[in-house]
């Protein structure tokens, strides 16, 4: 049986291989880190078109939609990590720890 740990290093390989393998059966793998940056940038800008619909209308439909935009800039960020062979759970861990020094006033 896996641990927690275990489980969860799966899921991120499982995530981030997905976005892999999917952008290159999409042709996405060829665009640069600066297009893929600027793919991102436009899908916070939808992300943030839906979290001002959603403000104003909170109907199932909209947050449907609100999550499908999450999806949309969380894809991107892996796109971009793979692109530069980032390892997002290795940075996310590292920057928890530096978070659990850190104080906020």
């Amino acid at each position: 049986m896996l641990e927690k740990g275990e489980e969860q290093q799966n899921e991120y390989i499982g995530v981030s291989k997905y976005v892999s393998e999917y952008s290159k059966i999409k042709g996405f793998d060829s665009s640069t880190i600066e297009q893929r940056m600027m793919y991102l940038m436009t899908e916070v800008g939808e992300l943030a078109k839906e979290v001002l619909s959603v403000s104003f209308h909170p109907d199932e439909e909209s947050k449907e939609n609100l999550g499908y935009e999450m999806y949309d800039v969380v894809w991107n960020i892996f796109d971009l990590a793979n692109k530069l062979n980032i390892d997002l759970e290795h940075a996310f861990r590292s920057k928890m720890e530096i978070n659990e020094k850190r104080s906020w006033k």
